[in-house]
């Protein structure tokens, strides 16, 4: 038996979050979440006994700092419901997206095509767009106005026998919105095309489940899952042989760790290893294994449920304040893209900061769906929930804009 009991209440998680005993209310996750003690205890215990020594074979603290990275991969792995040779850690999921980009660019042509959903984040969209410069066809597959939402026959109609990638989110980092991962990929499969999703945004809400989304790609940041600064890329098995990225010359190619480049931040895998502990227990199991993990996911979904409600509702409630994406709780997560009557984004943001209240101002690197929306680039106000937000935080917003 794995379970332990009780589950911690949310007072009991909040309490692990030092930023959170401030005072203030943090509503700003969607750019980074905040670490739990453990992890934080983790990256400091690292740099206490390691320093900066690296991974290596023929001493004891090399030895060490090696079965660390190891785990890091495995636990990644859990993590995604993935084997842990298809899993890259790197800086950010940015930077192993550009390395992806750069082996397709030596795949791909005149003639290849590259569809981009549009409501991504930069991180994938500029990647791909690179590719024009090979000759590569790149194009929008546009969400519908007036709720942004991505609808399946418009990507039928854009897909052909040239289409090589399909580049869509798991949820939209500026409006919330969740599109139909696997019925997305399907749409993609059947034509012959490859899929990417950008899981950055969707991970803190619900863990990716790669058996079940039927993408060739996924990324994720651990940052934005309460760990330090990482990103992590998963390759479908059977294609990362077939993939030439730029690699150390004695890195065998489909090796995975070829597409890490250079030292890995070893402080910052400890502290992801933490971070997972952490989502052990907030899962109530006494081992880190992919149900622990599935059952923290749930548990998530069940802390934010009447949070996200509270903030949607209140919004949509607001007269001076436009919501943009869907208008309701359906087909999101709790992030939130609005504009008050008479300010700029910047200026509501900062007259709530100065009420203790910290929501983000600006485009947030989601330029096609903001573009769209005729809002850039000053963007939007963005209020982005995490588990330990609680319905007084969403109250003390809501005041803050009345």
């Amino acid at each position: 038996m794995t379970l332990t009991a009780p589950l911690p209440t949310r007072d009991d998680l909040r309490a692990q979050f030092p930023p959170l005993q401030s005072g203030r209310a943090y509503l700003d996750n969607a750019a980074g979440g905040l670490l739990p003690t453990r992890a934080i205890a983790a990256v400091t215990d690292h740099l206490t006994r390691y320093g900066a020594t690296n991974a290596m074979p023929g001493h004891q603290p090399g030895r060490e700092i090696l079965a660390l990275k190891h785990r890091a991969r495995e636990a990644t792995a859990l993590f995604l419901n993935a084997a842990p040779e298809d899993v890259a850690l790197a800086q950010s999921a940015t930077a192993l997206t550009f390395r992806l980009a750069a082996a397709f660019a030596r795949l791909w042509g005149p003639g290849d095509e590259i569809i981009l959903s549009g409501l991504e984040h930069e991180s994938n969209a500029s990647p791909w767009r690179e590719l024009e410069r090979q000759g590569v066809t790149v194009k929008v597959w546009h969400a519908r106005q007036p709720d942004m939402t991505l609808h399946p026959d418009d990507l039928s109609a854009l897909l052909s026998s040239q289409t090589r990638l399909v580049a869509v989110t798991a949820a939209s980092n500026a409006l919330g919105i969740t599109p139909d991962i696997p019925a997305i990929t399907a749409l993609a499969r059947a034509a012959g095309a490859w899929t990417i999703v950008d899981a950055v945004h969707a991970a803190p809400h619900s863990f990716p489940d790669v058996q079940t989304w039927g993408a060739d790609f996924v990324t994720f940041s651990p940052y934005k899952v309460w760990a330090p600064h990482l990103g992590a890329l998963w390759i479908r098995p059977d294609l990362r042989a077939t993939l030439p990225w730029p690699r150390l010359e004695f890195i065998p190619q489909g090796d995975i760790t070829g597409l890490e480049h250079g030292t890995p931040q070893f402080e910052l895998l400890a502290g992801w290893l933490g971070t997972l502990d952490y989502l052990r227990e907030l899962g109530g199991h006494a081992e880190l294994t992919r149900p622990a993990l599935e059952a923290a996911s749930a548990r998530i979904q069940a802390l934010e449920a009447p949070v996200m409600a509270g903030l949607v509702d209140g919004l949509l409630a607001h007269d001076l304040v436009t919501v943009y994406g869907p208008q309701g709780t359906q087909g999101r997560v709790g992030t939130v893209a609005f504009r008050v009557v008479g300010e700029t984004p910047e200026q509501t943001a900062l007259r709530l900061t100065a009420r203790g209240v910290d929501v983000a101002a600006g485009h947030f690197y989601a330029v096609q769906p903001l573009k769209d929306l005729d809002l850039y680039p000053q963007g939007v106000v963005r209020a982005s929930i995490a588990h330990y937000t609680t319905e007084e935080d969403i109250a003390r917003l809501l005041d803050g804009l009345a």
